[in-house]
Order: C-alpha cells, then sequence, then structure tokens
C-alpha cells in the first residue's frame, strides 16, 4: 500500500459478519471487496435459516459441567437435540474433548458468559441502526425474548446458567402460569413458568436483512466478486493478494470471514483452528394462523419460535456430521412436531408447499468463543469466524472489531479472549 494511500481490505464471506464487517471498513476509510460465491443472505448460509434471536443473554456456551455424561446418549440417540454421527466420531474426537473440557467446571463457564457479554451487548440497538441505514428498518424487532418452562422446578433445573448471566448483568421477568398465558394464550397449558428477557430482540427474516447490509455496502462503494477464495500470496509477512478461483485479487488486507467452510483459508494464513460445524434446522409453516406473541423458547425442546415475514419459524439442533454429510431431515421433522405441539391450535393437516425446512453450518470452536483476531502469517489478515450460536446477534460488534483491529485503533472492547493464537 502507498505510503498515506487508502487500503483495499477483502472480505471473505457476506454472511452477517462479512456484511457488517464490510460497513465497518468503510466507515473506516478502506477501499472494500466482498468474496462471496453465492448470493448474499441465500439458503446456502447460516445467516439466512437461523432462529432469528438477537440475544444478549445467549452467553452460556453449549458445553457446562456434566455433560459429558451425556455423550453415549448424544450417539445412540440419531434424532437427539444433539447427535454426533457414529461415523465422524473418530474425526472429531479432538474437537469434542475440548469443548467438553471448555464446560467442565461452573468457573470455565463463567468466563466464558464474561467474553461473550462483551460481544453481545446493546445488540438489539446495534442492529437496528444498521437496518434503519439499510432502508430495513422493520426487520428489527425489540420486544424481548422469552424461555417458557413446565413449571418453576424445571426453571430451577437450570440455576447456574440462570446464576451466571446474572452475574454478567442479564435482568429478567419471571411469569407465573397466569400471567403467561394471558401474555400467550396460545401456548400450550402444559407450560406454567417463564423467564422474560425484555432487552432480547429477534429479526424478522435474517436473509433479507443480510441482503440488504452488502447492499448497502455496495451502494457505499464496495464491490462485490461471486468466487470463492482459495488462499493468499504472502511476501515478506505482508499480504499482496487474496487468490480466487478467478485469479488474484490485489490486497492490502484481508478478512476470513468464511463461516462453517475458513478452517482451510485459515490453515492458508498460517492457523491450525479447531473449527468444527454444529448443524442446525429449522422447519417454518407458511400461514399458521397462530402463534407466540413474542418469540419464545421451550425447555423441553431447545428450540426458538419465531414469527418471520415467511411464516413460523422454529430452528434448533445439534448435529455433528460434518460439512459434507446429507441432512437428515427427521432432525426438521422433530422440530415442526414439537412446534405442533407447544401450539395446539396450528392445523395438522399442513399441504406439503406450506411447511419449509432448512440445513445449515454453525461455525463453531470448541470453547464457544469465536476466532477474532490477526492471522499467525501476517496481521493484515484477521480471523472473524466460529460464532457456533451466536452469529447473527454477534455480526455488528464483530465488524467494528475487525475493522478497529486493522485500522490500528484502540478497540471498543478487550480482544484477547477471542484471540485465535489462545489454540496454540
Amino acid at each position: 500500500m502507498p505510503e498515506g494511500g487508502t487500503p483495499h481490505s477483502v472480505v471473505i464471506g457476506a454472511g452477517i459478519v462479512g456484511a457488517c464487517t464490510a460497513l465497518a471498513l468503510l466507515r473506516e476509510g478502506h477501499r472494500v471487496t466482498i468474496l462471496e460465491p453465492g448470493p448474499p443472505g441465500g439458503e446456502q448460509a447460516a445467516s439466512y435459516g437461523n432462529g432469528c434471536w438477537l440475544s444478549p443473554m445467549s452467553v452460556i456456551p453449549p458445553a457446562v459441567p456434566g455433560l459429558w455424561r451425556k455423550v453415549p446418549g448424544f450417539l445412540a440417540d440419531p434424532l437427539g437435540p444433539l447427535a454426533i454421527r457414529w461415523s465422524y466420531l473418530p474425526r472429531v474426537l479432538p474437537w469434542l474433548a475440548r469443548y467438553l473440557l471448555s464446560g467442565w467446571t461452573e468457573a470455565r463457564v463463567a468466563r466464558t458468559a464474561v467474553a461473550l457479554r462483551a460481544l453481545l451487548r446493546d445488540a438489539p440497538a446495534l442492529h437496528a441502526d444498521l437496518a434503519e441505514a439499510a432502508g430495513v428498518g422493520g426487520l428489527i424487532e425489540r420486544r424481548g425474548l422469552m424461555y417458557v418452562y413446565p413449571d418453576r422446578a424445571a426453571f430451577e433445573a437450570e440455576a447456574m446458567s440462570w446464576r451466571i448471566r446474572r452475574q454478567v448483568g442479564i435482568d429478567w421477568i419471571e411469569l407465573s402460569a397466569e400471567e403467561l398465558h394471558q401474555r400467550e394464550p396460545a401456548l400450550d397449558r402444559r407450560y406454567g413458568f417463564a423467564a422474560l428477557v425484555e432487552e432480547g430482540g429477534h429479526c424478522r427474516d435474517p436473509g433479507a436483512y443480510v441482503a440488504a447490509l452488502v447492499a448497502l455496502a455496495e451502494a457505499e462503494g464496495a464491490r462485490r466478486v461471486a468466487a470463492p477464495a482459495t488462499g493468499f500470496r504472502i511476501e515478506g509477512g505482508r499480504l499482496r493478494a487474496v487468490r480466487t478461483d478467478a485469479g488474484e485479487i490485489a490486497a492490502d488486507r484481508a478478512v476470513i470471514s468464511a463461516g462453517a467452510r475458513s478452517k482451510a483459508l485459515a490453515a492458508a494464513a498460517g492457523d491450525r483452528l479447531p473449527l468444527e460445524t454444529e448443524r442446525g434446522y429449522h422447519a417454518m409453516i407458511a400461514d399458521p394462523g397462530t402463534g407466540p406473541r413474542t418469540p419464545l423458547m421451550p425447555s423441553d425442546g431447545k428450540m426458538s419460535i419465531t414469527w418471520t415475514d415467511r411464516g413460523l419459524r422454529c430452528a434448533g439442533q445439534v448435529e455433528i456430521a460434518g460439512l459434507d454429510a446429507a441432512p437428515n431431515w427427521q432432525r426438521a421433522d422433530i422440530l415442526r412436531d414439537h412446534l405442533m405441539r407447544s401450539f395446539p391450535a396450528l392445523p395438522r393437516d399442513l399441504p406439503a408447499e406450506r411447511v419449509r425446512v432448512w440445513m445449515g453450518h454453525r461455525p463453531s470452536t470448541p470453547d464457544g468463543l469465536p476466532c477474532i483476531g490477526p492471522a499467525r502469517a501476517t496481521p493484515d489478515i484477521v480471523h472473524a469466524f466460529g460464532h457456533g450460536h451466536v452469529g447473527l446477534v454477534a455480526g455488528p460488534r464483530t465488524g467494528r472489531l475487525v475493522a478497529q483491529l486493522l485500522a490500528g485503533r484502540p478497540p471498543e472492547l478487550d480482544p484477547r479472549p477471542y484471540d485465535p493464537r489462545r489454540f496454540g
């Protein structure tokens, strides 16, 4: 880059993290190229099919104390809420061991929660600002998020998670059975207790939202190239170009934000990072006629139920099976059936064309924290992936943090918990 010149940054991936990063870099004065082989916000992307939640309270990592006892069940039940395919076990075993160790004690979970809280704080407001700028302000709603339980005892069985949430500054309102059903008259009567987190929000169409953010970046001067990145040309410790299927793109900086497909690019930048895919599913009913007033998660289903502009979506499940295994659509059927039980007035004779199913790949590290920080080969490349279950909600602050790191400015939050070098 010429002395005093404008840096050219290539953002690899146009999911929510890549879109937010591109916008943040433009506002730092960079020229920006976005590399994305598919349509932004398209069905191929995790950003399209997630649970829609903007949840600053999603600070508890998937692995918690005692989870190791359930591993035999994960292997035995291919349709459980967390399943591991036998054929993939040898390959995923090192990652799985680190995953279980990361949540071995409450103290470890609490440290992760502190780091996640910093990344997720004020997320609904940050998303609302971005959506307004992109002309889609109506896609972001801030009416809270609700966890529902059969009774208070079921809520108290998750006491550690709620205790840690309280420690990092998350508040909630507890609702009795009567209060819950006044708020949610269509919800099945087997639920008799709820925790309402008022600071939560949701996105009415994540795919359309991401597409609008990328369109905004293009309107502000970003160039989009429909090609996959394949590697980098690094000379003398400095980035010279990003390699693609269509040839090289000269670049001064690059951001790896390709979601679950970031692992090989990270290796090309000198880092062998333990990234896996937690495959998730959703089922969505068009014109259901009934549903929740507030997005909610039943404790016995561990799935989000949210109104979207396309229909009533239920999303969840974790399947460890790699990037290339075929979907197991029975897992989406389980979500649909649980949705039916949660809202008994939903029609039972739905024609196939009114139920859509989807499977995507959460990019997950074993410790529940993303990788955000410079690559080993050169500080000109920054990793920004591995957000697991918090990719949508963490997008805005991740993008800002990446832009601050590449600009050499003091970051707005301590980046050390997300440093890729923590994996050695």
